[in-house]
């Protein structure tokens, strides 16, 4: 299986080794929402949770899970992430909590996973901090928007929808 860097020779799964890939700078950007109905969305904008403020442990909580990706993911390489910034705001007309998440490293392999992880922990602690007033919240759209370094180029989503 030669063009399957992610198979050894038995067709079975292994960690891709990166050590002759050279450094670069990497930067990823991933989104994703969390659709709540409108009593949940004046909690958590008035900071009405009994658990506490959603957006700065939602915010947290990614940070966290990007840190933690490699414990999570299998095949996903520890990194040394030089950044993480969470962005959550509510968006009023979705009846939604809006999360992004850019990070980067100097290395030699991407960070997507560790973006995406960021978005998807984030949202699964919107859920956990307000599951006692809603069970029915929907976790959705979460992707990546770009990338940047790496041998295979910078990559853009082509539209928002």
């Amino acid at each position: 299986m030669p063009d399957f860097t992610h198979f050894n020779e038995q067709g079975r799964a292994k960690m891709v080794d990166v050590g002759e890939k050279p450094v670069s700078v990497r930067t990823a950007v991933a989104a994703g929402r969390v659709l709540v109905n409108r009593e949940t969305f004046a909690l958590i904008r008035s900071g009405g949770m009994k658990k506490g403020d959603v957006l700065t442990v939602a915010q947290i909580a990614g940070v966290m899970g990007a840190k933690r990706t490699p414990d999570l993911i299998p095949m996903c390489h520890p990194i040394l992430i030089d950044g993480i910034n969470l962005e959550l705001y509510l968006d009023e007309a979705r009846c939604s909590v809006e999360i992004e998440a850019t990070v980067s490293c100097a290395g030699r392999t991407g960070v997507e996973m560790e973006a995406l992880t960021a978005v998807s922990t984030a949202a699964l602690t919107v859920y956990d901090m307000c599951k006692a007033v809603q069970k029915d919240m929907v976790i959705s759209d979460i992707r990546l928007l770009n990338k940047t370094g790496g041998v295979h180029g910078d990559y853009e989503r082509k539209s928002e929808q």
